[in-house]
């Protein structure tokens, strides 16, 4: 449905309300339009100016945009280290919402930059399908070229994993504690995740970290290790139920946000269209038909861009480091090259380097 087919006092309902107790203006009772919304009338308006209420309203809705970050994700939650360079929270990973049967999502995605621009876009392999990146990404590392590979490694996808979270605890932001989340981690605290559930020693005992009844909390610890944020000292707690109250953990279990979502085909370009963002970046100009529409098809993905590019700037910071890999690793494997940065860390945690050289 697009905002033209919604109702117009839905649409509206965030910036105009109807009040209890409307002003009147020469004695004679406030108008309403069809639409239900308060018609103010020009004497009104001065009123307002004169009370400051009007500045006081707008201020108080530019703090709000703000305080959202630009659009941020309000459903995702993410740990926070301290001045001492260290962070602490205490979170639990919750069983698959209804009517889906994992409890966990896994994502590939690509973001890096080239002579055109940034290429940020999830891969089509997360859903089994060919994708154009992987397949140059194969061609260029073929070809035993140290130089092709560096370029594979900068190029190659990333991995990303989502589940729903419940947070126990939030030291540096107590107004998470009891809510409901969606947390997005890498291969490293996967790993731990698979650890429990799956051990390597005969005296240690099974547990499924999503379970309400018998999974466990897992406390989150992070540390600043060369300028990057590490997971290394995280781990699960002994098992134990979430809540003794099973209608509380019911209330919890509806709340959390759909999995599948991430993966559903709106989430993914066509094999197509990503080719001709992906010549695009790579300057492959020549596919464009014109270069009033290359700039508009730039001007398209610069809006987007433009939220992400911290982000991404990282994440080719981070793939710049890589040391050159001399194996015959699978080319679009998260591990080629290694590094010591891990899987985990938080982009912005790039940036707290900067701020202390």
């Amino acid at each position: 449905m697009s905002l033209l087919d919604k109702p117009l006092t839905r649409t509206y309902s965030s910036w105009f309300k109807r009040l209890s107790n409307p002003p009147e203006s020469n004695g004679t009772k406030a108008k309403y339009n069809q639409y239900g919304v308060y018609q103010m009338s020009f004497k009104d308006l001065k009123k307002q100016s004169s009370l400051g209420s009007l500045t006081a309203k707008l201020t108080k809705e530019a703090e709000k945009m703000n305080n959202k970050g630009g659009g941020a994700d309000e459903r995702l939650w993410k740990p926070e280290m301290d001045k001492s360079g260290n962070g602490y929270a205490v979170i639990r990973f919750l069983p698959a919402p209804d009517g889906e049967d994992l409890p966990w999502v896994k994502l590939f995605s690509h973001a890096f930059q080239g002579p055109g621009g940034w290429y940020i876009e999830n891969s089509l392999t997360t859903i089994g399908g060919k994708d154009p990146i992987g397949e140059l990404n194969r061609e260029l590392w073929n070809s035993g070229n140290d130089a092709d590979k560096d370029t594979v490694r900068k190029q190659k996808r990333k991995l990303s994993f989502y589940a729903n979270i419940y947070v126990v605890k939030d030291p540096a932001n107590p107004q998470n504690e009891g809510g409901v989340f969606l947390y997005k981690f890498g291969k490293k605290i996967f790993d731990k995740v698979m650890d429990v559930m799956q051990p390597e020693f005969e005296d240690e005992t099974p547990i499924n970290p999503f379970d309400f009844w018998q999974g466990a909390n897992f406390k989150l610890k992070l540390q600043k290790k060369d300028g990057y944020w590490n997971y290394d000292k995280s781990e699960f707690d002994r098992p134990s139920p979430l809540l003794d109250d099973d209608d509380a953990l019911e209330g919890i279990w509806k709340k959390q946000y759909s999995l599948a979502a991430f993966t559903a085909a709106d989430q993914f370009k066509s094999y197509d269209e990503l080719k001709k963002r992906l010549d695009y970046v790579l300057g492959n100009k020549s596919t464009l038909t014109s270069t009033q529409q290359e700039e508009t098809e730039y001007d398209n993905y610069a809006a987007t861009e433009q939220r992400k590019v911290s982000e991404e700037q990282v994440m080719q910071k981070l793939e710049d480091s890589y040391k050159a890999s001399k194996t015959t690793a699978d080319f679009n494997s998260p591990d080629i090259g290694g590094s010591k940065a891990d899987d985990d860390e938080d982009p912005m945690s790039y940036f707290a380097k900067l701020a202390d050289s």
